[in-house]
């Protein structure tokens, strides 16, 4: 019996990004057919586990511009869209998709940011002064406001005392704090 691998995937306009997470994978097969079948197997480990994706994409691809590189961890390939446009989702399959299909958020694009469109593009943030905003750190009077690091002893040791004994001793008042009440 077959099991799946890991499959992360993330899209541009032209382009798919399918990666297979699969460590020391071996006797690696890939097929891929002009109306959008993706079928990948592999095995892997001593016992040569055998592991497959059988994936019906959601539209046509172009099999000839599509590239694979295969790693010491994982598979990657790169499948070229037969048009150019946005897929809704990355298989045929309406509902949820399989447990082992991912996004890949480290490729991931949104497709009003890949077109200009994004909230990054349209911000300017040239003439704001961001250190009028009290944001923490350093030398911009800052430190007068955080006593984190004071204790309560610290602040009862600090307090000036009446006499030079008190320094070294606590007062019976001071020993009642800091016995805990009944």
């Amino acid at each position: 019996m077959s099991r799946h691998p890991i499959v992360k995937w993330a899209q541009r306009p032209d382009t798919l990004y399918i990666t297979i997470d699969l460590p020391d994978a071996q006797d690696v097969k890939l097929k891929l057919e002009p109306e959008g079948k993706f079928l990948f197997s592999a095995t892997t480990g001593p016992e040569k586990t055998p592991y497959e994706v059988d994936l019906d994409l959601y539209d046509k691809i172009d099999v000839n511009e599509s590239k694979a590189s295969i790693g010491l961890r994982n598979i990657r390939y790169l499948v070229t869209k037969a048009e150019n446009k946005w897929w809704s989702r990355l298989i045929k399959q309406e509902g949820k998709p399989p447990v082992f299909l991912k996004v890949d958020w480290d490729k991931w694009v949104d497709e009003d940011e890949e077109e200009g469109q994004g909230l990054g593009n349209d911000m300017d943030f040239g003439d704001m002064d961001f250190s009028k905003l009290n944001m923490g750190g350093g030398g911009d009077g800052l430190d007068e406001f955080d006593d984190s690091s004071d204790t309560e002893d610290e602040t009862a040791e600090a307090a000036p005392s009446a006499s030079a004994e008190s320094d070294t001793k606590p007062t019976a008042s001071m020993e009642h704090e800091a016995k805990p009440s009944v």
